[in-house]
């Protein structure tokens, strides 16, 4: 901002007998703004005319006019003897460039409810419109957009989405190996995406990356239930050849209910997320919502269109097998192929299946096993929250020894700056000096630097942000002068400056700053001994030099000279004081008096500044002041009204948030003396807040699932064969997100959730029909049997149309790759080892629960048999 600055010259009042008490009583005498009336209101006159007057001054000639004293003789001072007076700048203690030129930094943030995409736009408009009307040399950039950012990341989802889609239908096609009956679940992907987009339209969520995954991973979704009929129909006019339309209508008749069961259960597991508060209540919410709704609209796309498609589109089965195998095209001499393989599959399988029924302690124990590997898993992978993205921006950091000049900082800046300039993957770059953005205060000993990138495939040989930030830091190695550290901002921003962990060090027993700095420093001390961290540090410091200020109250009081007079005059050299306002350009501006910069160089120039007393004499202020050398902190920090000190740290390459944390609290609770305590703070508190509902949510998941299934069995027992066989694909999340070094992070916990309704899925589908086997008159055995040779196509077909939808995701690189990764990797790999181990164990499940169920009950086989129903 602008302000009009007046610099008083010392020795000038003092020669002419003048305090800074008369030179402000002066300025805000004369600097007014006044309405004096008119002339001939409510008379005869012909006419009215309005007297004005200039108002406040708005230019440095009109201050310099400003009268201080009129003497007898005619003579007059003015405030430019006294004074340098210009249009300035407000403030003086920071130094701002861009590039490595002068410069001025804009942040621009966004009021709580509103788009940040539609504010980046229309900010971006309002620049461009801004560039005609710039000086000559006057450039503009964007140092760091969010919107440049989600921009990326939608881009490269969207780009996944089309290839997701294609996968999945080229997994649906060798399956179906009928181009009409693929295009049916083809169809049903457009229906529910488009239909998904109405509702969140309704709903008021946004197209952001959270909603754009929720759809990436709908599209291997939402053709399950399209599959289902498909699969059904295509297995009906195979084994009975019906015409299309009566196969659907006896097929329709016997999934219908699956397709509810498996409906209902998915949605249901969406439920709980809605409980869930803080930031990851916003990711868990909008994805699950999201996916949730598109799940219900390809429900009733199976339940309406795809049966109506399948009674107009398909056509009786032909069997490869009964032609010539060279008579035949090479597509249709791979789906044979193929057959052939899967009956034989299916074969293998079966005699497996009826070999585990004779040996049920197999299945049993091995899912005992892997519900035991998986809790171990649980607990020793290393956790996280939200991971940091590439985001094409970094930050760096500069701590100059204690009391350093902004002049200082300034020459370490530009050694900094010439760093960044030769890197290939720089764009641009906007550094402060005299900033501390760790605790976003202004002091001359810090600086800090933002560092755009370019996009990237632009950033030559090395590309990853991490590996840049490598090469960074070595060269940053050779600036002794000050330290230096890079990092990136975290992906959600709104909770703190830095990525990292952030706990705030308390003192609860009111001891001196003295003790709480040694104790800081101490724990910091004992944190860089961790493997897990890779540095933490704190910028409170009892080290800045500083004086004391101490006044002779015995010495003023003989002179004459009023305290308060002094100390004001103290304030108006040194500090700065508001004189008065004025309007230009538009808007309303400070007018700002202080020493000139040659006249408060250094502790000697108090001798050069005079008071007033009493007596109408100058007393100089050395007489009476005094100004002791001492040291301490240049702010200090209370936390829940104790002294508090904030300490923040990184872990090292390979080790998580989680592992950081736990490191934390183990040397906390060895080092801290009696007294002392902590908090969590910024986004490790909510990483610990969310940890703590992710398992509630985890469980509660599982508990609509159980009920929900216990109301469409009408049994507390049978739903067991579904809920036991997840922890199957549990497994497979951690083995997975171990195996490609991910962290437990929310991504992954968010695709935990999703997998429990998948997996509940694929139980239900043999379940449900082989309940209707049973109903029907059919031996245990041969019922679970039975079920699982007719779904086992449609199992795996749908899995692993999931799977292979997830793939392009799990290749990600660039902007939001690490959330594209984790929650790929941890639902693809949870998704194969649940229907390769659930297909194995689900059927066995269904033998030992139903078997009880029909004990527990007394009920003969035929009646105890619970019948499924389509609705609840």
């Amino acid at each position: 901002d602008y302000s009009m600055r007046i610099w008083l010259k010392p020795d000038r009042l003092a020669a002419y007998g003048l305090s800074v008490q008369e030179v402000l009583a002066a300025v805000r005498e004369q600097n007014l703004e006044a309405a004096p009336g008119r002339l001939g209101e409510n008379s005869h006159e012909s006419f009215e005319y309005v007297i004005k007057y200039q108002g406040k001054f708005n230019k440095d000639s009109q201050y310099g006019e400003i009268i201080l004293r009129a003497d007898e003789d005619g003579s007059v001072l003015r405030l430019r003897d006294v004074a340098r007076i210009e249009l300035g700048s407000f403030s003086y203690n920071q130094n701002t460039t861009v590039n490595g030129k002068q410069g001025i930094g804009l942040a621009i943030f966004q009021t709580a409810g509103s788009n940040a995409n539609d504010i980046q736009t229309e900010v971006n408009e309002l620049l461009e419109k801004a560039k005609a009307d710039l000086p000559q040399g006057v450039q503009v950039f964007t140092i760091y957009s969010t919107k440049e950012y989600l921009d990326e990341s939608i881009k490269q989802v969207t780009t996944t989405l089309l290839e997701a889609f294609v996968l999945v239908f080229l997994v649906v096609f060798i399956f179906l190996q009928d181009f009409r009956s693929t295009l049916i679940p083809a169809i049903a992907v457009p229906v529910a995406i488009i239909g998904t987009f109405f509702f969140m339209q309704l709903f008021g969520f946004t197209i952001n990356l959270l909603t754009l995954f929720a759809l990436v991973l709908a599209i291997g979704i939402v053709v399950d239930d399209a599959i289902v009929v498909v699969e059904a129909v295509h297995a009906k006019l195979q084994t009975t050849k019906l015409h299309p339309r009566a196969a659907t209508l006896q097929s329709m008749t016997e999934i219908s209910g699956a397709i509810v069961s498996i409906t209902l259960v998915m949605s249901a597991v969406f439920i709980p997320v809605g409980f869930m508060q803080g930031p990851a209540g916003v990711f868990y919410r909008q994805f699950a919502f999201t996916l949730a709704i598109a799940i219900i609209i390809s429900a009733v796309n199976a339940l309406t269109l795809s049966p109506a498609l399948c009674a107009l589109f398909l056509k009786p089965h032909v069997d490869h097998d009964d032609q010539g195998h060279a008579s035949l095209p090479l597509h249709k001499r791979f789906f044979q192929a193929f057959n052939t393989s899967f009956n034989a599959m299916t074969e293998k399988y079966i005699r497996s299946l009826s070999f585990l029924n004779r040996r049920k302690w197999i299945p049993l124990g091995g899912i005992a096993l892997v519900t035991l590997a998986s809790v171990w898993m649980l607990i020793s992978t290393p956790t996280g929250f939200i991971p940091n993205e590439d985001q094409s921006f970094f930050v760096f950091s500069i701590t100059m020894p204690p009391g350093s000049s902004l002049e200082r900082t300034r020459e370490v800046v530009n050694k900094v700056e010439h760093i960044m300039k030769d890197l290939e993957a720089t764009n641009h770059y906007l550094s402060v000096s005299g900033l501390n953005i760790i605790t976003n205060s202004i002091s001359s000993n810090y600086a800090v630097g933002f560092v755009k990138m370019k996009p990237h495939k632009d950033r030559g040989e090395v590309k990853d942000i991490n590996a840049i930030m490598g090469i960074v830091n070595q060269k940053l190695g050779a600036v002794n002068e000050a330290n230096i550290f890079t990092f990136m901002m975290p992906t959600v921003p709104g909770f703190s400056n830095l990525s990292g962990f952030e706990l705030i060090l308390q003192d609860r027993t009111g001891g001196s700053l003295h003790t709480l700095n040694e104790t800081a420093q101490g724990l910091i001390g004992e944190l860089m001994k961790r493997p897990e961290i890779a540095f933490a540090f704190t910028t409170f410091n009892t080290a800045n030099p500083q004086f004391m200020l101490n006044i002779d109250e015995k010495k003023a009081k003989q002179l004459g000279v009023s305290v308060n007079d002094a100390l004001q005059t103290l304030q108006v050299y040194y500090g700065s004081t508001f004189a008065s306002d004025f309007n230009r350009f538009g808007k309303f501006y400070r007018v700002i008096m202080q020493a000139d910069a040659q006249f408060r160089d250094d502790p000697t120039s108090l001798k050069g500044m005079f008071v007033k007393n009493s007596f109408g004499e100058m007393v100089p202020l050395s007489t009476i002041i005094r100004l002791e050398r001492v040291y301490g902190p240049e702010t200090v920090t209370r936390n829940n009204l104790f002294n508090a000190v904030t300490i923040n740290g990184v872990p090292k390459p390979g080790y998580s948030s989680g592992d950081a944390i736990k490191a934390v609290e183990e040397v906390t609770a060895q080092y801290l003396p009696r007294g002392f305590g902590y908090e969590w703070a910024g986004m490790t508190k909510e990483e610990i807040a969310s940890g703590g509902q992710a398992g509630f949510i985890f469980a509660l998941c599982l508990i609509f699932v159980y009920f929900l299934l216990a109301a469409q069995y009408e049994s507390y027992i049978l739903p067991l064969s579904v809920i036991l066989s997840i922890p199957l694909g549990i497994f497979g999340v951690f083995l997975f997100i171990r195996l490609f070094g991910i962290e437990n992070n929310i991504y992954v916990q968010v695709g935990l959730i999703m997998l429990i309704g998948l997996l509940a899925k694929n139980a239900i589908l043999i379940v449900e029909y082989a309940v209707q086997r049973r109903r029907a008159g059919m031996d245990l055995v041969a019922a679970a049997l039975e079920a699982a040779r007719l779904r086992l196509r449609p199992i795996l077909m749908t899995s692993f149309a999931f799977i292979v939808g997830l793939l392009p995701l799990m290749r990600a690189t660039g902007a939001s790759a690490l959330g594209n990764r984790s929650i790929s990797t941890g639902a693809a790999g949870g998704m194969l080892t649940g229907v390769v181990l659930g297909i194995f164990a689900v059927p066995v499940l269904f033998v030992i629960f139903q078997y009880l169920q029909e004990r527990i009950s007394g009920k003969s086989p035929e009646a105890a048999a619970v019948e499924p129903t389509s609705t609840l």
